[in-house]
């Protein structure tokens, strides 16, 4: 189960003027998400949105998340501090099948579009796919170079993979 999945909100309790929140992610919450993600740890986890209703029956939902982490350096595996402030902006519409059409819209648009389903906004959802897509994906610390050599004197040892049949060859 993704984590921060409770975060819904039904489109009937959404006001005609819209909806504003501000989450803060529990520490079972912040746990599940380190856990999933690989983090060493995820100290803050701060959200704070908007949903408002669209003309023709869709809701756009838009904030802003900041964070606090740290990750582990892929050369040394030292501990790599990381402050996150992102934005996130999406729309969610009744009648939208997911894969209809996409093949045919600009890579890039800008428009980010979800299924409304059984009536939700699953802004907890958008909100931990924002945050995985935002991290580092190669988190290294300052002067971190990774130099790999090979050793003088050591070829690489060519294989024939009929080699291991040619010993049993003449053997009972």
């Amino acid at each position: 189960m993704i984590p921060l999945a409770a975060w819904t909100h039904a489109v009937s309790d959404i006001p005609a003027g819209g909806l504003s929140h501000e989450r803060v992610a529990s520490v079972e919450e912040r746990a599940a998400i380190a856990t999933m993600l690989g983090l060493i740890s995820l100290a803050a986890l701060k959200v704070t949105y908007r949903i408002a209703r669209l003309a023709g029956g869709g809701c756009r939902l838009h904030g802003r998340l900041v964070s606090d982490l740290e990750q582990a350096c892929i050369v040394t595996l030292d501990t790599v501090p990381e402050h996150m402030d992102e934005t996130f902006d999406t729309e969610f519409w009744p009648d939208i099948q997911p894969g209809k059409g996409e093949q045919d819209a600009p890579v890039l648009d800008g428009r980010d579009v979800e299924p409304l389903d059984g009536g939700d906004i699953a802004a907890g959802r958008i909100i931990f796919e924002t945050f995985a897509a935002a991290l580092d994906p190669y988190p290294r610390t300052l002067g971190a170079e990774f130099s790999w050599q090979q050793t003088a004197g050591a070829a690489p040892e060519k294989t024939n993979p009929f080699a291991a049949l040619a010993k049993l060859k003449g053997k009972p």
